[in-house]
């Protein structure tokens, strides 16, 4: 063994000191550079979010709403008028005497603020039907707001206050550069616990619910009842979201939360701000989104574009589109899919031409269509008693567990939401029943079913036959309590 060390010895050719120290610092100059690099590529957690909860929380607010509803009547035994125990069972039942007359309900949300003149976004569902609305700053102090306008289809409302000095404010970011895994932080008012933050990361984007505007961020931030309305921040302080649903089996968080990307409130709020209302462009065409066997037998070469099946009266129709064409550009860029058209149609200027191209008989024609206005156009339903009178309508149906009745006036009274809301009422649930293990209760209404609206019993019986002939084991519901939507899937299996 010292022979063989020997013989290396002697095989080491001495370096020169001015080249060694020349080595070192390139290998040392080298080290730095990579162990930037390394850092830059995979950041650990920020040491703490207080520097950003610093900045931002006085622009956040809570927002307390409230409305007069009917006073309650069910679970009210049946007393015969006069009888000697009626003063008894009246005040055993009511003793705080809210069963004399109308009541006054509250209801909890968030907010936060877009300028120092008052400006403030909310969601819809928090304050649609208040005839009071009452924002809280961070630093206690009290205004009274208005509603500016409102945007059912995005879930956003603006709201404005009057106030003697500057407001405190914070301004939207670009949702767009937002990417999966980069942190954000979520403010609000959670169960009306008051002001808190919980941090979190973006777990997706592009997530579409149920509406046509769909662009939700989701994060595994807690969000729960009572952050509605409130923004969901990048590390730089920028709202990118703003809270507005959760998917859960008991109403509580469970990391799967959906905020309205900035860059679509962007625009609604801008609109409200302007006009009070949104106005969005419209085409006039009823879409289908183009499968890989219907782009083989058009003669496409990918499966993209909106398969347009119905040219009714409209913009679409003057131009000359017709039932088969397939669009392929709108504005000048190529089109994804049927939601990424009316996204774009929704944004295009209204009275103004623009370029649609369409496939039409394996070949291309450009058509010049100056777009309507949507609102205006949904607003024109058929005249009153046209067409076939309407099949009977059962009352009430056993379905999923579920005892549901159509949404009457007077239920919607009681449960504090507007005359016109739409859904089923939820009136019994089976004790036994997946339903009832997922935390669904008598007053809770269904809007949605299979991403679909239901204001019927055979829209809520078909979303049902969808999902099991489509080979689906569950069917998504959109159940909303007190005005807080959640998402909820029971088993359709038969």
């Amino acid at each position: 063994m010292q022979s063989h060390a020997k013989t290396i010895a002697r095989r080491v050719t001495p370096v020169p000191a001015a080249a060694l120290r020349l080595f070192l610092a390139l290998m040392l100059g080298l080290g730095l550079a990579l162990a930037q690099v390394v850092a830059a590529h995979a950041q650990g957690a920020p040491a703490s979010f207080a520097g950003l909860a610093d900045k931002i929380s006085p622009a956040v607010v809570n927002i307390t709403t409230s409305t007069v509803v009917a006073a309650p009547t069910q679970n009210s035994p049946m007393v015969p008028e006069g009888s000697p125990f009626e003063d008894f069972f009246r005040d055993f039942m009511d003793p705080q005497k809210r069963g004399e007359g109308p009541r006054r309900s509250e209801a909890l949300g968030s907010g936060f603020v877009i300028s120092e003149d008052g400006y403030i976004v909310t969601n819809n569902h928090v304050i649609e039907g208040a005839d009071d609305i009452q924002v809280e700053f961070f630093s206690g102090k009290k205004l009274e707001a208005k509603i500016v306008g409102t945007d059912p289809k995005t879930d956003i409302a603006l709201l404005k206050v009057q106030s003697d000095t500057p407001l405190p404010f914070v301004s939207f970011g670009n949702s767009d550069l937002a990417r999966v895994g980069d942190w954000v932080v979520a403010m609000g008012n959670p169960l009306g616990q008051g002001f808190s933050v919980s941090a979190g990361i973006v777990s997706a984007r592009n997530r579409a619910l149920s509406g046509t505007y769909d662009d939700y961020i989701q994060t595994d931030a807690a969000i729960n009842r009572g952050n509605s309305g409130g923004p969901l921040f990048n590390m730089d302080g920028q709202v990118i979201g703003v809270n507005t649903a959760i998917l859960s089996p008991n109403g509580g968080s469970i990391g799967i939360g959906f905020s309205m990307a900035s860059n679509v409130v962007v625009k609604v709020v801008q609109q409200l701000r302007e006009f009070g209302e949104t106005r969005r462009g419209w085409l006039g065409v009823r879409i289908q989104d183009v499968t890989p066997d219907v782009a083989e037998a058009i003669g496409l070469k990918d499966a993209k574009g909106a398969l347009v099946t119905d040219v009714p009266e409209g913009p679409a129709k003057v131009a000359g589109m017709v039932a088969g064409d397939v669009i392929v550009q709108f504005d000048g860029a190529p089109v994804a899919d049927t939601r990424d058209l009316v996204r774009r149609v929704a944004d295009a200027p209204i009275g103004q031409a623009v370029k649609v191209v369409v496939m039409r008989e394996g070949k291309t024609r450009s058509l010049s269509i100056t777009l309507g206005r949507r609102e205006e156009a949904e607003g024109e339903g058929p005249a009153a008693g046209a067409g076939p009178a309407a099949p009977v309508e059962p009352t009430s149906a056993d379905l999923l567990g579920l005892t549901v009745s159509a949404l009457t006036a007077e239920q919607a009274q009681e449960l504090g939401l507007p005359g016109a809301t739409e859904g089923l009422a939820i009136t019994k649930v089976d004790a036994a029943s997946e339903a009832y293990t997922k935390g669904l209760r008598e007053g809770d209404l269904i809007t949605e079913a299979g991403q679909q609206k239901v204001a019927t019993i055979k829209d809520l019986e078909d979303r049902i036959q969808e999902a099991r002939e489509a080979g689906r084991k569950s069917l998504l519901l959109l159940i909303r309590r007190g005005g807080d939507p959640r998402f909820v899937a029971l088993t359709v299996a038969e």
